[in-house]
């Protein structure tokens, strides 16, 4: 990759990184909204005498929710994105700052090189 192309990739990179944070807080809402649900079913239930049953039956609710389920799973795939994602970002930084200090060695390297030539007088 040429060192003109390192930042649009970067940014690109964070981008993405962006997109799936906003994925995972949507995701998030979801499971909230989807637990604040099974705490309304689970407190107004006559039955229920405690605390203990109360959690008892919320668990029991999120369990049979096939729509918790799913926002759980996609929440732990969109988790494992984002670390890889994260993971590519950091890569393309570090390729780019090694890549600015490659340039920059090529560069002192000639200039040595015709601060010498100047010595011997060529």
């Amino acid at each position: 990759m040429k060192l003109s192309q390192y930042p649009a990739a970067i940014a690109q990179a964070a981008q993405a990184v962006n997109e799936l944070d906003s994925q995972l807080a949507a995701v998030q809402l979801q499971i909230n909204r989807i637990e604040n649900n099974a705490d309304k079913i689970s407190a107004f239930e006559p039955h229920l005498k405690n605390d203990n049953q109360r959690k008892a039956r919320r668990f029991e609710v999120l369990q049979v929710s096939l729509e918790y389920q799913q926002a759980i799973n996609t929440m732990m795939r969109l988790t494992a994105e984002k670390a890889n994602a994260m993971t590519h970002l950091e890569y393309l930084r570090n390729q780019f700052s090694v890549a600015k200090l490659e340039v920059r060695s090529a560069i002192a390297r000639q200039l040595s090189g015709t601060d010498a030539l100047e010595l011997i007088g060529a």
